[in-house]
């Protein structure tokens, strides 16, 4: 917007429209993720449940192992859903990749709240229940790298991390909501009615949430760098191959902050609840309290860090954190032994750098890759990092704890990945504040191709 001189009023008005095009950018880029968050936290609160509905009740322990096998498999199958809907964004635009996600997504979750069980239709229920999830996994695995580039490229240059944090609040807000949903559940309805009926609630839920999301994002503008590509005619015609031709190395440098936010995530937030109740013998009620507590302390301060990376720079923030985590990590393990005040002091401490990371993590990966291929590479990065490190804590936790003996085991594994993002954010330059689109973004067309001359912004 070009600025007169003579207007004093001018910065006012750009500073109003600023904040509408942030707080309009942010619901149409958070909302996704709170319905994917919400779904996650009500499948995995109501596993229990759902192993009842869907499969033969012959053996309880063999039918919860089978709902986790359908969790893993929507998680495994993330990394295709990234792989078609990262280039897919680059190719036709942020705002409809959005718009296809959530709908699928949504679309995916109301059949599930609907899907009859295994004493209606017998096998053909777990069958559906797999594919339901899988097509709910295959959209997820486009929700990331839609909205990370969505909000990166909407938010004004000034405040962009603060913008693209809210990715992050969508997702703690999600998770919340979801669990929170469950408690209700499990006050207001007997075993009998959440086996009935109770459990589809979270579910159909989903459906207008969904709806909702869809309607503002249908209603959105693309975002000026993708409209910029269009002008100049230089959307790419193979991102993908693209990327791995010309990006490698931001690749694999974004795979490494992502890394370094996920196994603490998981950790922190969901892992430990059951670390609380297997290896330090606290109630469920309190584990679940102090997770929750850290999740909304995340909620105050991911923006927090994430303005804050605004003004000091992604890089102090970010290596700060990955340091504090590895200083931090074991030590707050061994504080955990000394009882509930230790284990609340230790989690808390623990949240707090995991919102610093949270707040820069997402900006600054977005701000590593060119406009042509940002949306392939956060969505590769985020969702094979998240297949390979995130939804495997669990598993590798229990398996380390139970060949060494050691309840130690977090600790350490968290301080080799906080290694793993000091190597990657060391490697990067300072982002805070550059411009998104570069010169190659808007560069000489390939050949063949007309270009209108309308200049990079």
């Amino acid at each position: 917007m070009p600025t007169s001189h003579n207007d004093p009023a001018t910065p006012e008005v750009e500073v109003a429209a600023d904040a509408v095009a942030l707080r309009r950018s942010v619901a149409a880029g958070a909302v996704g993720v709170f319905v994917h968050w919400f779904d996650w936290a009500a499948y995995a609160y109501l596993a229990g449940t759902v192993a009842t509905v869907f499969f033969p009740a012959e053996n309880s322990t063999t039918g919860l192992l089978a709902v986790f096998g359908v969790f893993a498999v929507s998680f495994g199958i993330r990394p295709i859903g990234a792989a078609v809907f990262g280039p897919l964004g680059d190719k036709i635009g942020r705002k409809r990749t959005l718009s296809l996600v959530i709908f699928t997504m949504s679309g995916a979750t109301l059949g599930i709240g609907l899907l009859p069980g295994y004493a209606s239709i017998g096998i053909a229920a777990p069958v559906l229940l797999v594919v339901l999830r899988m097509v709910q996994g295959f959209a997820a695995g486009g929700e990331f790298g839609s909205a990370a580039s969505f909000l990166s490229e909407s938010a004004p240059r000034r405040r962009r991390g603060f913008g693209v944090s809210w990715l992050e609040v969508g997702s703690l807000l999600g998770f919340l909501a979801g669990s929170f949903t469950f408690l209700l559940l499990s006050v207001g309805l007997d075993d009998g009615q959440l086996t009935s009926w109770g459990w589809r609630i979270p579910f159909l839920i989903s459906a207008p949430l969904g709806i909702i999301g869809f309607i503002i994002r249908s209603k959105i503008e693309d975002t000026p760098e993708y409209r910029a590509l269009e002008a100049n005619d230089t959307v790419p015609r193979s991102p993908a191959k693209e990327l791995l031709r010309t990006n490698k190395r931001e690749l694999l440098q974004a795979a490494g902050l992502m890394t370094a936010m996920h196994v603490p995530f998981y950790v922190v937030l969901t892992y430990l609840v059951t670390y609380e109740t297997d290896h330090l013998g606290h109630s469920d009620g309190s584990a679940a309290l102090l997770s929750t507590a850290i999740s909304l302390l995340g909620l105050v301060l991911v923006p927090v860090f994430g303005r804050l990376s605004d003004r000091v720079g992604r890089k102090p923030v970010f290596v700060g954190a990955c340091a504090a985590l590895l200083v931090l990590a074991t030590p707050a393990f061994l504080l955990m032994r000394s009882g509930s005040a230790g284990t609340w002091v230790a989690g808390l401490l623990l949240g707090v750098v995991l919102a610093a990371i949270l707040g820069t993590y997402a900006v600054w990966s977005a701000e590593i890759f060119p406009t042509r291929t940002r949306q392939s590479g956060l969505s590769i990065a985020y969702n094979v990092t998240a297949a390979l490190f995130a939804g495997t804590v669990p598993y590798v936790m229990t398996v380390l704890i139970s060949a060494t003996g050691s309840t130690l085991v977090p600790g350490p594994y968290m301080m080799v990945f906080a290694v793993g993002g000091l190597i990657a954010a060391l490697s990067l330059k300072e982002t805070a504040g550059n411009a998104l689109l570069r010169p190659e973004d808007v560069g000489p067309a390939p050949v063949g191709r007309r270009r209108d001359p309308v200049d990079a912004r």
